[in-house]
């Protein structure tokens, strides 16, 4: 009886050690860090993205396509 009373506390014993392993164990933290950085990166280019589209067809192509007739349209 005392063996099996031993075997059980070391089996026991051995699982908490396990589980305080597993536990402390932190070898997949960089795997969030690097998903919200990308995340991050995504969104923050798709709003330059979005700003240089609203820049250049609200701003510059109209000035520019006007620029581009009056040379063309030159009589002197």
């Amino acid at each position: 009886m005392k063996k099996l009373f031993n075997k059980v506390r070391d089996y026991g014993r051995k699982m908490v050690v396990k589980a305080v392993v597993v536990v402390s164990n932190n070898c997949g933290e960089g795997f969030i860090d690097q998903g919200v950085a990308i995340l991050i990166s995504v969104v923050i280019g798709a709003l330059l993205l979005a700003g240089l589209y609203t820049l250049f067809g609200d701003t510059i192509l109209p000035t520019l396509t006007q620029k581009i007739s009056g040379l063309f349209n030159y009589k002197g």
